[in-house]
């Protein structure tokens, strides 16, 4: 016999006289030896062994040969050694074994889903409310800065008047005063010329009128002299206008040190006032004298942009791949404040060529040089000054315009000017680009309408001009929109181009009247050769120079494409076709032509001397194998990847002169506006909870706590649900916004700050989700572990497979992404749960996450059990290779791998990103 553990019942065996047997616990006395008798239990094992030993549920044993039912509002299970009290709003009857404890599980629910309701309510009632009183402070600020203006102007005409009038006033005073000093002088001279007797009476008589009039004189003098004062008066005098100017002015002197304006409506009061006064000096601009223009020039209160001017010789670009030229021998330059319009047919290299300026043309061999004001600088040097507007609207929909606008604004203004100096040049551009009517509106996505294509389109240039550059490059900005958007478009690109900036765009087939508003004019031919660099105003005299007339109504733009399209032979008596165009430029301009076009070019120039000929990479016609030719295509893949990670670690010398805010400042603007776009997805968040509660509540039905197994089974399958389910949702924090971040990484926006607002959002699903799958499955499945047990456990899984999702998301495309979302927690768990015959199978089921999280889940379950479960638990945990004392390893673990998934997306995220 041996002694019983607590929890056990064993008492003294009964023989039965039939069967020889002791029950219940089936041994048999001794052969022959009468004088034995049954004891006490003779085999202690698991419970499949010897489950008749273990007090039963229900009830629970106080000693190990006493069993007492569990009274009402108790509850025992297997093995207990005392009755437990159910919880309140539980239902615990007489030999009950466990305590329902669902009504727990729907007021966990019920609190969470208002708590959610409240968060997600409330947030977005303050972002309204938010919006709506910063709409009033600045409708309220348009108001006073248009009423201020107009008394302005009214003032400065009542001044001109009154001026006008005084002036008028001294001419006919003086007028009048004239005629009295003729009439005094002439009776004068009529007095001397009587008798001296006579002469000295009316001397005398008269002597007192003269003086009198002398009088007058003087006080009219004095008068035409105080009406000269009140001229000069009306015009020096500062307080006059007190009213109307002198808190404008003080604003205007001391915003740049941000000391005192605080408020909003402060801040839009200033932003308006300076609008309206840059409205009124463009206005005086328009009849500005020699004097002026002097003045405005030397204006050291306008904050001035750095100019940057790019030049190109022989710019040639050759695809690595097939070895076939895009860019021909490239010659000119793109000056600061001038538009210049890149044009031409398909496949003239149009976008090649402001990806070679922008320094993102990639899988090709380059020659020649660009130099940038006049040295042979890195254009990268300069990002924190180039804006560069991709021919897709990369724009956030689930923002509204004018935070897209702000955003941006924040990233790349410097961070020396104030906020409300970056306020300033927000309203700037939303009203240059007409964009009051939607600045509250959201930009939209596919699924969810907002703004309109030309409205977009403008936001998509926005978001460049808000940064202020002084290089800006626009891949076909008019694409898509009508004339009256386009023509507004181009006068706020106009209005740059007075600032200094140097804007250089591809345009497909403008208007006339579109074309007019350009500068200069690039266009290209078929093979990416120059047909015409200069200014654009006189290319219709050049082409008329060669022969070509523009037909009547025909206009030029689409001729010239046409021409170099092949669709239409040139008009006139020229003879020139359109393959021939690029050769009489090169001609025109003494450039050197290449070896192939020489042919061409003799024709027209038999007696030319063809210096220093560019050699043209031509067609590689020699045969290849399949082998060759998949080998040559690996090869030039490889090395454009090269090249592209090469560019994301080259860090060059920054030439901007411009100091953008820092990767603590970026990570605050990132974390609002991430902030901002999952309160506007709450409708996505629900549904993600609610498959989450769904998938709880089904697995804590079907799968019960098992004590052979603490709960294994469940927990397996818990796994499994929550990682597929948890990465699914993490997918769509990267996986959506590949092109946004494309290009505001190019822009040089802090990609850590980026990943980390992302990341640190996301720890709000983190923390719920948790809570949000074990309302159902715990108190479906009652485990003995506790709550707090089970939720630390399910954090650290969801951390961990959130981690491995950012990963996938950032690696692989989004369906491919899903579907490895899918296999993963499924194979990996698979894995984990295989018998560990070999090492290699063990080396590889440590690596499985899935491994961790259900030992976790199994050992702080079997941590509840004592007593008489002792054997049953340490031969569960040694069949599954668990150890009781690794519950903090795995939780480690769980945390580490989170960890490192994070940090390969990061530098997946860093190092593989398109350009």
């Amino acid at each position: 016999m041996i002694p019983c553990p607590l929890g056990s019942y064993c008492p003294l065996a009964k023989l039965n006289k039939a069967t020889g047997v002791c029950e219940p616990y089936l041994y048999q006395l001794p052969p022959m030896q009468p004088n034995h008798s049954c004891g006490g239990a003779n085999v202690w094992a698991d419970v499949s062994s010897s489950s008749e030993m273990f007090c039963s549920a229900g009830s629970y044993c106080p000693t190990t040969t006493k069993t007492v039912p569990c009274s009402s509002g108790h509850y025992c299970r297997m093995g207990s050694t005392s009755e437990k009290r159910c919880f309140r709003l539980t239902s615990c009857s007489s030999n009950t074994a466990t305590q329902n404890m669902h009504a727990y599980g729907i007021m966990l629910i019920a609190a969470l889903s208002t708590l959610l309701l409240i968060i997600y309510n409330c947030s977005d009632q303050v972002l309204t409310t938010k919006e709506r009183r910063m709409a009033k402070s600045r409708e309220a600020a348009a108001r006073n800065a248009r009423s201020t203006a107009t008394a302005r102007q009214r003032w400065k005409f009542a001044k001109d008047a009154a001026k006008k009038g005084a002036i008028g006033l001294q001419a006919q005073l003086s007028r009048k005063f004239s005629r009295r000093r003729e009439e005094t002088t002439h009776e004068t001279v009529i007095i001397l010329d009587q008798a001296t007797s006579e002469t000295d009476v009316e001397l005398l008589e008269h002597s007192q009128p003269t003086t009198s009039s002398s009088a007058k004189l003087n006080e009219k003098g004095k008068e035409s002299s105080g009406f000269k004062q009140i001229i000069h008066e009306i015009e020096d005098d500062i307080h006059v206008e007190a009213n109307f100017n002198v808190k404008m002015e003080a604003r205007t002197k001391n915003v740049p040190k941000g000391k005192q304006l605080h408020t909003h409506s402060q801040i839009f009061n200033y932003a308006y006032a300076q609008l309206e006064k840059e409205k009124a000096q463009q206005h005086e601009n328009k009849a500005l004298t020699f004097s002026g223009v002097v003045k405005m020039a030397t204006n050291i209160e306008k904050r001035k942009r750095p100019l940057i001017e790019i030049s190109f010789k022989d710019l040639t670009l050759t695809l690595k791949a097939q070895n076939k030229p895009i860019l021909r021998c490239v010659t000119g330059k793109i000056k600061p404040g001038r538009i210049t319009a890149v044009m031409g047919p398909s496949g003239a290299g149009k976008t090649t060529f402001l990806s070679a300026l922008a320094g993102k043309a990639f899988g090709c061999f380059a020659s020649g040089s660009i130099l940038i004001n006049g040295r042979n600088e890195s254009i990268h040097s300069f990002k924190k000054i180039i804006g560069f507007v991709p021919q897709d609207d990369v724009v956030h929909g689930n923002l509204t315009v004018e935070e897209n606008l702000w955003f941006s604004a924040q990233c790349r203004l410097s961070a020396d000017l104030s906020k409300p100096e970056k306020v300033l040049v927000l309203e700037r551009v939303i009203e240059f680009l007409g964009l009051q009517s939607v600045r509250n509106s959201l930009v939209g996505t596919v699924e969810k309408r907002g703004i309109s294509g030309g409205q977009r389109k403008r936001v998509n240039v926005g978001l460049e001009m808000v940064m202020e550059p002084s290089l800006l490059i626009l891949d076909e900005p008019t694409s898509g929109l009508d004339s009256a958007s386009s023509q507004l478009l181009l006068r706020a690109l106009r209005r740059e181009a007075l600032e200094g900036v140097n804007i250089c765009m591809v345009v497909h087939q403008p208007s006339y009247a579109l074309f007019k508003m350009f500068d200069d004019l690039i266009l290209l031919g078929k093979g990416g050769l120059t047909v015409y660099h200069g200014p654009a105003k006189r290319v219709e005299e050049y082409f008329l120079g060669l022969g070509i007339d523009i037909p009547e109504r025909i206009n030029p733009p689409d001729y010239f494409i046409d021409i170099l399209e092949g669709i239409v032979k040139p008009g006139g008596s020229s003879g020139v076709r359109y393959k021939e165009l690029p050769v009489r430029w090169m001609l025109h301009n003494g450039y050197p032509i290449p070896h192939d076009m020489q042919q061409s070019a003799e024709q027209y120039d038999s007696s030319m001397s063809i210096n220093s000929a560019i050699e043209a990479n031509g067609y590689d016609h020699e045969d290849k194998t399949f082998a060759g030719d998949l080998w040559h295509d690996v090869r030039n893949n490889v090395e454009l990847q090269g090249e592209k990670i090469k560019l994301n670690f080259l860090k060059s010398k920054d030439l901007s002169n411009r100091r953008t805010p820092g990767i603590f400042k970026q990570y605050k603007y990132f974390l609002i506006r991430v902030g901002k776009q999952r309160l506007r997805e709450a409708r996505i968040q629900a549904i993600d909870y609610l498959i989450l509660l769904l998938a709880g509540a089904c697995l804590g039905t079907l799968t019960k706590s098992s004590d052979q197994t603490f709960g294994a089974a469940g927990y397996t399958y818990t796994v499994i649900a929550v990682s597929l389910l948890c990465k699914i949702a993490a997918l769509r924090s990267f996986s959506l916004d590949k092109l946004h971040y494309w290009r505001e990484s190019d822009s040089g926006m802090s990609s850590l700050a980026y990943f980390l607002s992302k990341d640190t959002i996301d720890q709000f699903n983190t923390v719920i989700k948790p809570v949000v799958y074990l309302s159902m499955f715990y108190f479906f499945t009652n485990p003995r572990s506790s709550f707090a047990d089970n939720y630390v456990v399910l954090l650290c899984l969801v951390y961990c497979v959130t981690g491995i999702a950012y990963a996938l998301a950032i690696i692989f495309e989004p369906g491919a992404a899903q579907l490895w979302s899918v296999l993963l927690p499924v194979v990996l768990t698979l894995i984990a749960t295989q018998p560990k015959d070999s090492k290699i199978l063990k080396g590889i089921a440590n690596l499985c996450y899935s491994k961790w999280a259900l030992q976790a889940f199994v050992v702080a379950n079997a941590e509840r059990y004592q007593g008489v479960w002792l054997l049953t638990r340490c031969g569960s945990l040694m069949k599954s290779g668990y150890n009781l004392h690794d519950w903090n390893l795995c939780i480690s673990i769980l945390i580490l791998m989170g960890v490192i998934g994070r940090a390969t997306a990061f530098f997946c995220m860093v190092t593989f990103q398109k350009k």
